[in-house]
């Protein structure tokens, strides 16, 4: 293995390095904003407010440094690497190579992790956490139409910190023409809202008379946009009293009464 072989490895490992150390200060700044509009979701109605293109810049932002990452890493470290790289017998000594390969990507995980944002870190600790929980997932429901989707009650099966997805069950049977079954998603992070923990109220938020937040409909499985009518600690009681919108009955909008473990905050830029 020649030395100029092995310093363009290296070139190319510092730059991986600084776009990680880059991706991860635009993943904290998009973690602020979406405490701030969290917090606060009315801003986006004030003129001027840039709040939303701000955070879609930096989503655009993020994805880049994504692709530039994968590019370096699938188009020229890998191919360097396997140019360099003894072709060996067959059977045992590539097992071990295999074997050592696998280990090396648990230490690689292992190491990002460890240099991770103190806020990314509890992030990705919490979602592996929500294993067997139910959770609010924004879910593609029908093929036909790939732009609607809907907030459904899910069950996490599984999260894998490596790509940030995690795997549900919508275990309500569906009554489309494909069978009805139970499906499982494979979903991004920014596609699930943990739910309170039923058994602590303390972990639910407080929301205001006024505010718009997402409710899971009674009766069913489905999330829709409502508005807080009377909040569960000003009733001191464990419920929400909602207005759901385009819920009229004979001309009025009937207040329904929603567990607070089922409800939540509504997401930025809600469309349903």
């Amino acid at each position: 293995m020649s030395s100029p072989d092995i310093a363009g490895i290296l070139d190319k490992s510092k730059e991986l390095d600084q776009l990680r150390k880059e991706q991860e200060e635009v993943l904290v700044e998009i973690n602020k904003m979406h405490k701030k509009l969290q917090a606060t979701p009315e801003v986006v109605e004030k003129p001027g407010d840039n709040s939303l293109a701000k955070l879609k810049t930096l989503y655009v932002h993020a994805k880049e440094l994504s692709k530039m990452k994968r590019s370096i890493v699938s188009n020229l470290l890998l191919s360097q690497l396997d140019a360099l790289l003894p072709s060996g017998p067959p059977g045992q000594p590539r097992r071990r190579m295999e074997g050592n390969e696998q280990k090396r990507k648990r230490m690689k995980s292992d190491s990002d992790i460890s240099r991770m944002s103190p806020s990314m870190r509890s992030q990705l600790e919490l979602f592996a956490s929500l294993k067997g929980e139910q959770v609010a997932a924004r879910v593609m429901v029908t093929q036909e139409d790939a732009e609607k989707k809907e907030w459904l009650v899910v069950k996490v099966l599984h999260f894998d910190k490596e790509t940030r997805e995690l795997e549900v069950l919508d275990e309500e049977p569906g009554d489309d023409e494909e069978g009805g079954g139970q499906r499982k998603y494979k979903l991004p992070m920014t596609a699930i809202i943990p739910f309170p923990k039923r058994t602590d109220l303390s972990s639910a938020q407080d929301f205001p008379t006024g505010r718009h937040v997402l409710a899971v409909y009674p009766g069913t499985t489905a999330l829709y946009k409502a508005t807080v009518v009377n909040g569960h600690r000003k009733r001191k009681t464990d419920e929400y009293l909602l207005e759901f919108d385009d819920d009229e009955e004979d001309g009025a909008l009937p207040q329904r009464v929603v567990p607070f473990h089922k409800v939540v905050a509504l997401p930025d830029g809600h469309r349903q």
